[in-house]
């Protein structure tokens, strides 16, 4: 029975996931949860959007004590400089990887697993955890007495009830902060059950950083860390793309003397699969076996998945038929995974062959839930028509589809605005019994709003009331986002305000599309005003979407009114980051305000937001512009001092702006200064270009032994437009220097552009000159057309 539980629970990680993310466009429908565990792993080797906020800002008025001990930033600068600690030590992924071989032959104890604590309904719903819940939503009125209101609920949580309280956060840095204020409060410790929860919830996440604070903070308190809890920051890591920092947590594993065992090795492979390095793995599995370590299903299942990513299917095929040999049978999941990769290639043949070798090799009966997977899979990559093919065989095999298949295929025929296939599907799901439910209707609302049948989609709104079937918020959301398609944002808005009476709730993703539609609309006030009352109910804007509201305040010249959102954004603790800062810097510039401009930036470093490179040089070009080069040199010099690399487009500007105000010194000496911080090949190619263009070409002239240096085509085109230059002013004999210079460089100039200079050189006189130039080219074999 554990086999067969964690099978499905893999199953569904690794072939239906994507069908719950991608069931409706911009709108987040669960028709089931899974996701990937190495409690599972272990569970058989022995038997969001997350909308970031910041704590410190909401539950901070409480005291400065509690804003420290509530304070996020401090977290992930601790994590920084951990990243920073891990770079510094330089082990290789194969030395990572080297450590199972120090445990060869080494007597394995069996531990008793304290790791996994089932958090049901009952604590999920206790009064306690909705309390303290509630507490940590309404953190933007936060006061000292809700401090210790919440306090005092915190003593009286039993270890379960303060898993449930983690698990119940829709954002998880929301989770980890409470966390970590709970570990400071006096008179209170974790239970060690809650800092595995808390590493469970993290390894859903990036937050590899936080989950990495937590192993420290577990072996800082003397809590003994179990291979699990060292696989869950693995996988934290593989999610945040940093494949060498999930493998030297098994160095660190090595130095606490903790033993592997079969669910750290399934995780290690695990972590190297996703990252793309099947051949790690491979090796891996050889060194586990080596040591001991006996590979299960869950291993090779691993590596199956691995080789259908890279398109190996051969290799996957052969993995399995030698599972046997090997003492490990394949099962269901080890064929759904690669049935998984033939759906999406429609090779249906193919499919079905693979079916009957899993009856003939595996003794292995295709049940219902292989006809689920199919269907999933099929409807999830838009082919629809197998999908329902799939399904009828199924039907006349006496398995019973239930409405989560036909909806999947729904949704496959609304997503290709099919919706003719799909409503006629609908009708046969009631001739056959099975009645579609709030998922089913949904697919076809969303369906019609994407096409713009704003009516039709009402009416199927009504028919899911007359049948019984209440619309739920993601319903409304869909129908909300095609209004808003459609430029009736102001109904949609009209629509959340009387929410209420129609007993549902918006979400933050309904409140989202609502304000992405006034906002395209030029209804820029009224966005503002359902931001403010979208965080009132608990909700935070992404740093995405407040920029997109920040960008059009700033294009419809309302600079100000962006300030102000922006501030108010940050009082009411929602997540601001320097892109929607520097967005707000650029509107001032824009309309000429630099002092504007630079007080936005003086709140940047009051906020503890630090400028990046684009921040600076949007201030430099402004200052620049306005002839203030002497400041906005000092801003450059600063940006060098922090550390920050300057862009191309900091070059460009900085080019531009002394050129055009004569510097030119002073432009050269702060572009030493720039290439010693990031070289850029032709920053002479462009400084003699923009003096070209500004006329200067005396100052381009003396530059032009920096560039000749090299004999490349930016080298060759940088010349010519000083040629063109001299041409244009009638200097012919400077422009004949030029190309003599080039060809004293070996750089063959541009015939046509000679032939303009030598025909110059005979009006001036320069006979001499002009044959010259034009022998150069016949002694390369290069003749005049």
């Amino acid at each position: 029975m554990p086999l067969l539980r964690f099978n499905y629970h893999l199953l569904a990680k690794l072939l239906a996931s994507d069908f719950r993310d991608n069931h409706f466009p911009s709108i987040a429908l669960t028709l089931f949860s899974a996701s990937y565990s190495t409690a599972g792993l272990r569970y058989q080797s022995e038997g969001k959007r997350s909308n970031i906020r910041n704590f410190k800002d909401g539950l901070g008025k409480a005291g400065s004590a509690y804003q420290e001990s509530l304070s996020f930033a401090a977290s992930v600068c601790d994590g920084a400089e951990e990243e920073e600690s891990d770079e510094r030590e330089g082990s290789s992924d194969d030395d990572s990887l080297e450590f199972i071989t120090s445990f060869r032959g080494s007597n394995r104890k069996e531990r008793e697993s304290i790791a996994r604590v089932e958090i049901g309904e009952v604590e999920l719903r206790h009064p306690l955890v909705r309390e303290v819940c509630r507490l940590i939503t309404v953190r933007s009125d936060w006061n000292p007495n809700f401090e210790g209101h919440l306090r005092h609920l915190l003593r009286s949580l039993k270890p379960p009830l303060v898993c449930a309280v983690l698990r119940s956060q829709a954002d998880e840095r929301v989770a980890l902060n409470y966390f970590y204020w709970a570990d400071r409060q006096w008179r209170y410790r974790h239970d060690p059950v809650v800092y595995y929860t808390m590493l469970d919830v993290l390894s859903r996440t990036k937050l590899c950083q936080g989950a990495r604070r937590v192993l420290r903070l577990m072996t800082r308190r003397g809590i003994e860390c179990s291979p699990e809890a060292f696989g869950y920051v693995m996988v934290s890591y593989s999610r945040a793309g940093k494949l060498r920092n999930a493998l030297r947590v098994l160095t660190l594993m090595q130095k606490a003397g903790v033993e592997p065992d079969l669910s750290i090795c399934n995780t290690t492979i695990y972590v190297l699969v996703k990252g793309n390095k099947l051949e790690k793995a491979l090796r891996f599995l050889g060194r586990m076996q080596v040591t001991g370590i006996k590979p299960n299903v869950v291993t090779y299942n691993c590596l199956i998945k691995g080789y259908c990513d890279i398109n190996r299917i051969e290799d996957a095929l052969e993995l399995i038929a030698g599972m046997t040999t090997k003492g490990c049978c394949p099962d269901k999941v080890s064929y759904y995974t690669v049935m998984a990769f033939l759906c999406k290639e429609r090779k249906i043949d193919q499919v079905k062959h693979l079916m009957e070798n899993m009856v003939r090799d595996s003794n292995l009966i295709p049940d219902q839930v292989t006809y689920n997977t199919l269907i999933h899979m099929l409807s999830k990559h838009g082919h629809a028509d197998d999908a329902l093919a799939f399904l009828k065989e199924a039907e006349d095999k006496g398995f019973h589809v239930d409405k989560i298949g036909y909806s999947a295929i729904v949704h496959s025929y609304c997503q290709k605005g099919r919706m003719g296939e799909a409503k006629s599907l609908v009708i046969d799901m009631y001739s056959r019994g099975c009645n579609p439910d709030v998922v089913t209707y949904t697919a076809i609302i969303n369906g019609f709003s994407l096409l713009g049948r704003i009516d039709e989609a009402k009416k199927i709104l009504q028919q899911m009331k007359k049948h019984g079937c209440k619309p739920n918020t993601v319903s409304y959301t869909a129908l909300l986002n095609g209004l808003c398609r459609s430029g009736k944002s102001l109904e949609a808005r009209e629509m959340i305000s009387v929410s209420e009476e129609h007993w549902w709730t918006p979400n933050a993703i309904t409140y989202g599309a609502v304000m992405h539609g006034l906002r395209r609309e030029g209804k820029l006030s009224e966005a503002c005003d359902l931001t403010v009352e979208m965080i009132g109910k608990g909700f935070f804007p992404t740093p995405v979407e407040i920029n997109l509201l920040i960008q059009s305040l700033c294009q419809n010249q309302k600079v100000v009114e962006a300030q102000k959102y922006l501030e108010k954004c940050l009082s009411k603790g929602c997540a601001i980051n320097v892109v929607n800062f520097t967005t707000v810097i650029h509107g001032f510039c824009q309309i000429g305000d630099i002092e504007g401009a630079l007080s936005v930036l003086d709140d940047m470093y009051l906020s503890n937001k630090h400028p990046d490179a684009i921040t600076y040089t949007t201030l430099f070009d402004a200052l620049g512009k306005k002839g203030r080069l002497d400041e906005a040199a000092e801003l450059i010099v600063k940006m060098l001092s922090k550390g920050l690399d300057p862009t191309p487009v900091t070059y460009r500007s900085v080019i531009h702006r002394y050129c055009q105000w004569g510097r030119v010194d002073d432009m050269l000496n702060l572009l030493e200064k720039m290439l010693v911080r990031q070289p850029f090949k032709t920053v002479y190619n462009q400084v003699i270009e923009k003096l070209c263009d500004f006329g200067n070409l005396e100052e381009a002239e003396k530059l032009l032994g920096k560039v000749l240096r090299t004999t490349s085509k930016h080298d060759a085109h940088t010349c010519h437009v000083l040629m063109e230059s001299y041409l244009k002013k009638g200097l012919s004999l400077s422009a004949y220097k030029v190309a003599s210079q080039m060809f004293r460089r070996n750089l063959v100039p541009n015939l046509k552009l000679c032939e303009k200079v030598s025909k110059m050189l005979v009006l001036d006189g320069k006979l001499a000159e002009a044959d010259n130039l034009m022998l150069r080219f016949v002694e390369r074999g290069i003749q005049q057309n």
